[in-house]
């Protein structure tokens, strides 16, 4: 049975990198980040937080919660034991910005050290966020690379302002014990797949079979 991250939250002691997402669908691109994420920064959990809804993404073409929720647990069953996690504690908590969600898990959850994971296109339109200063300075972070996103991210508005709390590479193992601000850049074998182009090559495979 799938791990279950409760609402009254809970006294463990862990190392958990959030990974935040629509998973409309979760593709091995996903996978690939938290189980690099887990190896690099010494983690030991990623929860997958299958977002109830982005507020920066379109509402058409959204799958309902459930089914992605059920997507994610599918494609992480097996692969990391129980490091890996899916939940939909933002829909039971009722957040869907991620200063909210942070600020609600710390309080959870008090003895966990919480690092934030993106791949390099969330660290380019971080500045679209609601409150990223205030996220900054909740949690650090973690940003792997993404096909095409990499130079704006890394020479980006919040690479630049947020430079002198960046991590050498080599000390990314030390990154969930640093007090927030803090990021690394990972650097990793690049994946350049993406769920729009799933769905779209879905779809484009639905219309071949009417």
């Amino acid at each position: 049975m799938a791990p279950v991250i409760p609402t009254h939250g809970d006294g463990r002691r862990l190392c958990v990198g959030l990974l935040g997402g629509s998973f409309n669908p979760v593709h091995e691109g996903h996978v690939q980040l938290a189980w690099r994420a887990l190896r690099q920064l010494g983690l030991d959990q990623v929860w997958f937080l299958v977002s109830p809804g982005n507020p920066l993404k379109p509402v058409a073409g959204m799958a309902p919660l459930a089914q992605r929720l059920a997507g994610v647990r599918a494609r992480i069953h097996g692969v990391a034991g129980r490091r890996l996690v899916a939940t939909d504690i933002e829909s039971r908590i009722g957040t869907r910005y991620t200063v909210d969600t942070l600020a609600r898990l710390k309080r959870l959850f008090p003895h966990v050290r919480f690092v934030w994971l993106m791949g390099a296109d969330g660290l380019a339109q971080m500045n679209r966020w609601r409150r990223w200063r205030d996220i900054v300075h909740m949690v650090p972070f973690a940003v792997l690379p993404r096909p095409g996103y990499n130079p704006a991210a890394l020479h980006g508005q919040i690479a630049r302002r947020l430079a002198r709390w960046r991590l050498p590479a080599r000390r990314a193992g030390t990154l969930a014990t640093c007090m927030p601000p803090a990021w690394v850049f990972l650097p990793a074998p690049q994946n350049a797949i993406s769920a729009t182009e799933i769905r779209a090559s879905q779809a484009a495979h639905g219309r071949r079979r009417e």
